[in-house]
This record gives C-alpha cells, sequence and structure tokens, in this order.
C-alpha cells in the first residue's frame, strides 16, 4: 500500500511541502536540543558528587559557545571544506553568505545541533581534572574547526561524498545518513585524545598500572540522563529524514511515510538491541546484570545505526545495534586496561568504536544488497574522520596545554573542581573535610539531624557505583 495521497489544492503544492518540512525541521532541532539535559545529566550521575557543578559547567559551555562559534565560523568552514575537497572549488565569501540570509537560518539552526553534540561528548571523557580554561578553548575549536571539516568532508559535498575527490574514484559516496561517525565518533575519539593526553585521575592506577574504581556519585542521574538522550535522539535520526511532504509529477503531495517509518523503526530496534546485547555481556562478565552497562549498551545501539538508518533492513539494524551494545565494554576495557586511559565516561567505546563499527557494515546489510566498492568507501571514511581528528585534536590539546596547562593542580582535584574551577558546591549539604581520596565529606541534614546514604546497610568499598563496572 502507498503513501500517496492527491491533494486538490489553490495554492502552489510546492509552498505547502516546504513549509510542513521546514516546521519539521524546527521541532525535531529543538528536540535534538534537549539531548543537551541528557547529556548533562549522564555525565554528572558518572563523577563524584564534587565535580558535579564543573560537568554542568562544560555541558553549558558547550551549547552556549558553541552556537556563536559555529554561526560565525563553523557552517562557513565546512563549506569551504566542501568545495576545496572536490572538483568544484570555492568562494569564501559564499561560504558565509547564510549569516546574511533569513531563508538559510532554519537550515544553519539544524546543522548547528548535530555540532553541539559533538562538542559535548568530549566533556565525559576528561572529567574531574581537566582546567576549565583549556576546555573552553577545545569547545571552541571543535565546533569552530574540527567537526566542521568533518561535515565539510561529507554532508558538504568534500572529499568523501559523491562528487568529492575520494568519491568520485570509488564511484560512491560515504554514507553516513544522521552522524554516527561524523558526529558521534568525531565527539568520541577527540575524547579518547583528550583523556590521554591530559592522563588520568588521581589515583585511577595504581602502582602496578592496574585500574582502580573510581565510582560516580548517582548512577539514577546517569540512567535518567540515558533515556533523555534516547528521546532526543528521535529527532536527531528520524528528524534528519528532513522531507515529509514530496511534491508529485502530478502536482499533489506524497507523505514520506515509508522513508520516517524505516528511520524511526531502525532507531527504535537498534536502541533495544543495544541495550539487552549490553545486559548479556555485563551479566557473562561480572556475574549480574548491571544498570549502567545497559545504559550505555542502549546508547552504543543508537550510535551504531545512527548512520544506517535509511539503508538497511530491519533485521540489519537489530544486528548493528546489537553488536553497538556488545562490544561496548569490552572496548570500554581495552581502554582502560590496555591503552591505560582513563576515559570517565566511556565515550570512546560508546560514540567511537560503536559509531564505526555500525558505519562500516552498512554495505553488509543494506537494503539493495551488499557492495564491494560501498563497503570499500566505509571503511577509507571511517579512518579518513578518525584520523583528521586525532591529529587536529591533539594539537588543540597540546596548544592550550602550553598557554593553560591542561590539568588542574593537584590540589584542586583533590578538593573537587566544583570549589577549586567555579567556587560552587551543588549538594552543600555535604559538609567536613574531604577524605583520602578527595571524596566529600560526611553529609550533613539540613534540620541538623544525620543522614545516612547506604539505606542503613554498611558497604563493601570495592563495589562500584555502577554495578561493577569502574567507570
Amino acid at each position: 500500500m502507498g503513501w500517496a495521497v492527491v491533494i486538490p489544492l489553490q495554492v502552489d503544492p510546492s509552498v505547502v511541502a516546504q513549509g510542513v518540512n521546514y516546521v519539521w525541521i524546527l521541532v525535531v532541532s529543538f528536540l535534538i536540543f534537549f539531548m543537551q539535559p541528557g547529556f548533562a545529566l549522564l555525565e554528572a550521575g558518572q563523577v563524584r558528587a564534587k565535580n558535579v557543578g564543573n560537568v554542568l559547567m562544560k555541558n553549558m559551555t558547550d551549547w552556549a559557545l558553541g552556537v556563536l562559534v559555529y554561526f560565525l565560523v563553523g557552517a562557513g568552514v565546512a563549506t569551504i571544506v566542501g568545495g576545496l575537497t572536490s572538483p568544484g572549488g570555492f568562494d569564501a565569501a559564499a561560504a558565509f553568505s547564510y549569516i546574511g540570509d533569513s531563508g538559510a537560518w532554519i537550515d544553519w539552526l539544524f546543522g548547528a545541533v548535530f555540532a553541539m553534540t559533538a562538542a559535548t561528548i568530549v566533556s565525559g571523557a576528561v572529567a574531574e581534572r581537566m582546567d576549565f580554561r583549556a576546555y573552553i578553548v577545545f569547545a571552541a575549536t571543535i565546533t569552530g574547526i574540527i567537526y566542521p571539516v568533518v561535515q565539510g568532508l561529507t554532508w558538504s559535498g568534500g572529499l568523501l561524498s559523491g562528487s568529492g575527490y575520494i568519491g568520485a574514484a570509488l564511484g560512491v559516496g560515504y554514507l553516513d545518513f544522521a552522524g554516527a561517525t561524523v558526529v558521534h565518533m568525531c565527539g568520541g575519539v577527540a575524547g579518547l585524545v583528550g583523556a590521554k593526553m591530559v592522563g588520568p585521575r588521581k589515583g585511577r592506577f595504581d602502582s602496578n598500572g592496574d585500574s582502580q574504581p573510581i565510582p560516580g556519585h548517582s548512577m539514577l542521574l546517569a540512567v535518567l540522563g540515558t533515556l533523555i538522550l534516547a528521546f532526543g535522539w528521535y529527532g536527531f535520526n528520524v528528524g534528519t529524514q528532513a522531507t515529509v511532504l514530496a511534491v508529485t509529477e502530478s502536482g499533489g503531495l506524497e507523505f514520506m511515510g515509508a522513508a520516517l517509518g524505516r528511520v524511526a523503526l531502525v532507531t527504535t530496534l537498534g536502541m533495544g538491541a543495544g541495550a539487552v546485547a549490553a545486559m548479556i555481556v555485563s551479566t557473562s562478565y561480572q556475574g549480574k546484570p548491571d544498570p549502567l552497562w545497559m545504559a550505555n549498551g542502549l546508547l552504543a545501539g543508537l550510535v551504531a545505526v545512527t548512520g544506517a538508518v535509511p539503508h538497511v533492513t530491519w533485521w540489519g539494524g537489530l544486528i548493528l545495534g546489537a553488536l553497538g551494545g556488545a562490544i561496548v565494554l569490552p572496548a570500554y576495557r581495552w581502554t582502560v586496561d590496555s591503552l591505560k586511559i582513563d576515559d570517565v565516561c566511556g565515550v570512546f567505546a560508546v560514540h567511537g568504536v560503536a559509531g564505526a563499527v555500525g558505519t562500516a557494515l552498512i554495505p553488509v546489510f543494506a537494503v539493495g544488497g551488499f557492495s564491494v566498492m560501498q563497503f570499500v568507501m566505509q571503511v577509507v571514511g571511517v579512518a579518513v574522520i578518525a584520523a583528521w581528528t586525532i591529529l587536529a585534536s591533539a594539537i588543540v590539546f597540546a596548544i592550550t596545554d602550553a598557554i593553560f596547562g591542561l590539568r588542574v593542580s593537584e590540589e584542586e582535584e583533590e578538593e573537587g573542581l566544583d570549589a577549586g574551577e567555579h567556587g560552587v558546591s551543588v549538594y552543600p549539604e555535604f559538609v567536613g573535610d574531604a577524605g583520602p581520596d578527595g571524596a566529600l565529606g560526611s553529609p550533613t541534614a539540613t534540620d541538623g539531624g544525620s543522614v545516612r546514604t547506604d539505606g542503613g546497610v554498611e558497604q563493601d568499598e570495592t563495589v562500584e557505583a555502577n554495578g561493577g563496572d569502574d567507570q
């Protein structure tokens, strides 16, 4: 059964279609923005109470500073890079014409919310020890240069697109529908580089180099943040199917229900499969199912299908989501145990690895069947985006390290970045001297009574806040 509906109109049907489509783009842009509080809660829950304010400050900065930089610089850089890396060439002045063109501002906003997502991902990797000034510089750079270059190479007609130099040579363009690699892997890889260069938190590794758990303060916030992100992800994926109404050859309007339905279904199946797969893997690894690993698997499943949603079969989306969720725990353990990188929120495993795997495997599950050249393009595209992000991020972090120093002092890290960097306390009812590991003192009720946070039962100090994981 088709979705084509012919409606007699007294006005130009293209005007109606354009109006509906732009309203749709605005609504989904607002929905994608709602992922920002999701990221804030997810990251805040996975750090200690003394660093929550710093996480919130970084997330607000990502958005507030990021949209300014992306408007004045980033969107134009993407257009320039697209022209430089394709035979078409570029006009530098025209690249920034959107600034004075009110007709282009809705499209700009839709691009901006994607850029802000890439920037926000980095915050979770470098939490609890990065100098706030250094973070501001990197947030401005990723939204003004690092991410826009990736956008230019792909979505803006550059190197990896069908009209770009590599795309033209291979005869196919790079497939990443809503940014599994363009947005998520870019942010995840940048976060990995930042976490490596800033160094691990004090106490994260013992004298033998073995990882030691530093539990986050609230699994509740982390899981709530995850579910908010999942809600916003429908805007991220389904919203990228920006055409809701199309004009038919006969002059009627066609509702693009089949395209929207595929994207919505694959998004949902990938989400569910990722969560279930992570639950199974964490149960096998730890003996019991872990809520935080399931949350991370849900997000990884979403990342894995984000580039694939219109291109693959429904069962292909289910498999990609399951793969994304299944590899989160082993990828995180490899990051920590083998690379010795303290990635606090596991952003490389969730966004980097899942994004790369899910996007590279799109041709394997494609609706139209497997294509060798498309597979080659996917692998090349993942490699190019990863290489650029690693190089650019390393340069920016090195420059900021030389100017400010990437890391706060040992005393400030011990005290907590909330007090040291911002002079605030998110949980003012926690008073007393900090413990030897930099934790806050004992909680005191504001009514003068004592407060127990353990439910009245003594806790085994070796049990981690996330049910066994040491993120």
